[in-house]
C-alpha cells in the first residue's frame, strides 16, 4: 500500500453518516457473536435503527485458523429506517487470515479493514490458504487497511490482572470492540456493566475484559492514525416512542407462541428435537414455564411430532419445530394431525440445501414441502414470517387458525430471520383481543366429526369428558360419527371437506395489500418471508428514481389471500425474488395463470438490495 499521511483524530472531526455496515469476523472461538451483540446493545442505546446478521460456521469445532471455522456478526445501523443487515461493508474487523479471506469480498471499495497483524503468522496464513501475506502483496490496495497487533496490545492491557497468555488472548475481541466503539462514538458503560455481571464470580476475568475494552478505545483516542482513518457520528433515528428491545426471530416466535396460547386460553406444549437453526426455540420456551408453557425434548423428530399431537388430543396446543430435514421425518405425523383434525403448530426454520446441506446458512427452499409435501391430499394452512418482529405476530396468527379450524398450521421462518435481530416495540398484551377456544362439553347429539357450519371444524373434546367418549385415528372415518369407513363416497366427501375447511380460511384472513406502490402498474415485485427487507429497500430506491414498481409481500402462503390473483393481473410484469429455484412462482402460476418470472438465489446468503434493484431495472428495460 502507499504510505499514509499521519493525522491525529479529534472528536470534532467526526463525519456524520446516515448509516453504516460493520462486520466482526474471526475464529469460532474468538467471541465474534458476543462482540457483535455488545456493539448492537451500544448502538440501540444510542438511538439508532438497526438490523443484525449473525453468520455461524457449520462445524462444531473446525480446526482453529481455518476458513471452515470463521464466525461473523454483521450490523447495519443508522438514522433512517433499516430494513436489511446491509449490502457492502463499511468496516470489516478481521481477527485472523481466515476471517480476512472469507469476508474481504463483501467490503466495499474504499472501505476500512482492521486486521490483527499478530495473528498473521506463516502457519495461520497457510491454514487460510494464502501463499503470500495479503497485507503485503498489494491485493488489498482498493481498501483502507489498518494494521494493528491486537494480540500484543491485548496482552499488555490484561497483564496486570494475572491472566495466562491463552486467557489473555481471549480478551482480544473486547479490545477490537473498544476500537470500534471509538470509531463510531459508542458508549462503553453498558458493556462494562454486562462484563461485571457475566463474570461476577470471576472478578479477574471481568476486570481483564474491561481493561481490554478500554485499551482498544484509548488506542483510537491517543494514537496518531493514518489520515484515511476517520471517526463517525450517526444521529439517532426517528423512532416512535415506547419501550423497545432487540428481538431475534427465535425470540419473536417463542413469545408469539406463548402469548397466542394465552389469548386462546390453552396450555402451550412444545415438543421438539434439536436441529439447526430451530434449536434456539426450545431453549427460549424452556425458560417460560411460569407462563404455562410445557417443553419436552423428544428422542427423535417423529416422537416430537406425535407427542405434540397427543398434547392437542388432551386439550393443550401441541407445538413442534424443526428444519427441512426434520419436517420430512415428521411428515407422517403431520398427515395424522390432518386426518384426525387436531390443532398443531409446526415451526419450520428453513436452512440451505438438501439433506444436511449448509445447516447454518439460510434458504427458502421448503415452500413446496410446506404446501404439498405430505402423502395424499393433506392440506394445511401455511404462514411465512417476514422479519424477527413479524415472527411474534405470525406465531399468534398460527395459534388462532389452528385452534379455530382444528388443523395443523405450518409457519415458515429461516436461518436468517431466526438469528437476526431488530428493534421491537414491546406490545401491551392486555390490548390484544382474546380468541378463547371452546371445548365441547354437552353430550347431547354428540358426533366427533360433526362440523361447525361456518368453519367446518369438528368439535374439540378433552378426554374424560362425561358422555363424550370417542375414538380417532389415521384410518378414514365416517362423516359425523367418526366410525372407521372404507366407503368410497365417504372418503371423497371427507377429503373434500378437509380441503374446503382449509381453503375457507381465505375468508378469515386479510385481503392482500400493496406494501409500496400502486395497485396497478408496470412491475410488481412479489416476495414472502425474509426477502421482505431487501425487496422493500430496492422498491423504495426504484420509486425514488421514478420507476413504476410495486412491492407485494405474502404472509398467508396457503390458502392465498382471496384477492391476490386479481391483484397480480393488474401488473404488466411480476418478479418473484426467492432463495430457492422458484417455488412460489409454481404456486402463483398454478393458481392464477400469471406469467411470473423468478430471481433465484441459493448461495446460503440473503439477497442484497442491489441484486433485486438490478433485476427490476432489467425487467423494466426489456
Amino acid at each position: 500500500m502507499a504510505k499514509l499521511e499521519v493525522l491525529q483524530q479529534k472528536e470534532h472531526q467526526r463525519l456524520e453518516l446516515n448509516s453504516a455496515v460493520v462486520r466482526f469476523a474471526g475464529d469460532s472461538g474468538d467471541g465474534m457473536q458476543l462482540t457483535g451483540g455488545q456493539f448492537t446493545l451500544a448502538t440501540a442505546m444510542a438511538g439508532n435503527n438497526l438490523v443484525t446478521f449473525p453468520d455461524f460456521p457449520a462445524e462444531i469445532r473446525a480446526p482453529v485458523g481455518t476458513t471452515f471455522g470463521v464466525s461473523a456478526f454483521q450490523i447495519n445501523f443508522g438514522a433512517r429506517t433499516i430494513m436489511t443487515s446491509g449490502d457492502e461493508l463499511d468496516l470489516l474487523v478481521a481477527m485472523n487470515p481466515a476471517a480476512l479471506k472469507t469476508n474481504i469480498a463483501d467490503l466495499k471499495a474504499g472501505g476500512m479493514a482492521i486486521v490483527d497483524t499478530g495473528a498473521f503468522s506463516e502457519k495461520n496464513l497457510r491454514k487460510a490458504g494464502y501463499s503470500e501475506n495479503p497485507l503485503d502483496d498489494g491485493s488489498l490496495d482498493k481498501y483502507r487497511l489498518l494494521r494493528i497487533d491486537m494480540s500484543r496490545l491485548t496482552l499488555e492491557a490484561v497483564k496486570p490482572h494475572g491472566l495466562s497468555q491463552k486467557d489473555g488472548l481471549r480478551c482480544k475481541n473486547l479490545w477490537a470492540l473498544g476500537l470500534a466503539y471509538w470509531m463510531y462514538g459508542r458508549r462503553r458503560q453498558a458493556t462494562v456493566d454486562w462484563l461485571k455481571q457475566k463474570f461476577a464470580n470471576k472478578p479477574a476475568i471481568a476486570e481483564a475484559n474491561v481493561a481490554a475494552l478500554n485499551a482498544g478505545h484509548a488506542f483510537g483516542e491517543t494514537t496518531e492514525m493514518p489520515a484515511e482513518v476517520k471517526t463517525y457520528s450517526i444521529p439517532a433515528a426517528d423512532i416512535a416512542p415506547g419501550t423497545y428491545r432487540a428481538l431475534t426471530g427465535a425470540e419473536g416466535t417463542a413469545w408469539g407462541l406463548a402469548i397466542g396460547c394465552h389469548l386462546a386460553g390453552v396450555q402451550a406444549v412444545f415438543c421438539s428435537y434439536p436441529i439447526t437453526p430451530a434449536s434456539s426455540l426450545l431453549h427460549i420456551l424452556a425458560g417460560l414455564k411460569q407462563y404455562d408453557v410445557v417443553t419436552f425434548q423428544a428422542e427423535d423428530e417423529i416422537a416430537a411430532a406425535t407427542a405434540a399431537i397427543g398434547a392437542s388430543y388432551a386439550g393443550g396446543l401441541g407445538i413442534t419445530s424443526s428444519s427441512g430435514p426434520g419436517i420430512a421425518l415428521k411428515g407422517e405425523a403431520i398427515s395424522l394431525a390432518v386426518a384426525v383434525e387436531l390443532p398443531l403448530v409446526i415451526i419450520n426454520a428453513q436452512r440451505a440445501g438438501p439433506s444436511t446441506g449448509l445447516p447454518t446458512k439460510t434458504e427458502q427452499s421448503d415452500l413446496y414441502q410446506a404446501v404439498y409435501g405430505r402423502n395424499a391430499d393433506s392440506s394445511l394452512p401455511v404462514l411465512a414470517a417476514r422479519a424477527p418482529g413479524d415472527c411474534f405476530d405470525t406465531a399468534i396468527e398460527a395459534v388462532r387458525l389452528a385452534t379455530k379450524y382444528m388443523t395443523p398450521v405450518m409457519v415458515l421462518t429461516d436461518g436468517y430471520i431466526t438469528n437476526a435481530s431488530e428493534p421491537w416495540l414491546i406490545p401491551d398484551v392486555a390490548d390484544m383481543p382474546l380468541f378463547n377456544v371452546t371445548y365441547r362439553e354437552d353430550p347431547e347429539d354428540f358426533q366427533p366429526f360433526e362440523r361447525d357450519e361456518t368453519t367446518l371444524a369438528r368439535p374439540w373434546v378433552k378426554p374424560g369428558t362425561p358422555g363424550l367418549e370417542h375414538r380417532i385415528g389415521g384410518i378414514e372415518r365416517s362423516h359425523g360419527s367418526g366410525n372407521i369407513s372404507y366407503d368410497p363416497d365417504n372418503h371423497q366427501r371427507m377429503t373434500n371437506l378437509r380441503a374446503e375447511k382449509v381453503l375457507g380460511i381465505a375468508k378469515d384472513i386479510p385481503e392482500q395489500d400493496v406494501d409500496q406502490g400502486e395497485e396497478t402498474g408496470k412491475l410488481a415485485i412479489v416476495g414472502w418471508g425474509s426477502t421482505y427487507g431487501p425487496i422493500s429497500r430496492a422498491v423504495a430506491n426504484l420509486r425514488a428514481d421514478g420507476q413504476d414498481v410495486a412491492h407485494i409481500h405474502i404472509r398467508h402462503i396457503w390458502p392465498l389471500p382471496r384477492n391476490l390473483g386479481t391483484l397480480l393481473k393488474k401488473y404488466d410484469q411480476v418478479l418473484v425474488p426467492e432463495m430457492n429455484k422458484g417455488q412460489l412462482i409454481t404456486v402463483l402460476r398454478a393458481e392464477y395463470l400469471v406469467d411470473a418470472k423468478g430471481l433465484n438465489k441459493v448461495t446460503g446468503q440473503p439477497f442484497r438490495i442491489a441484486e433485486i434493484e438490478a433485476a427490476a431495472r432489467s425487467r423494466l428495460e426489456n
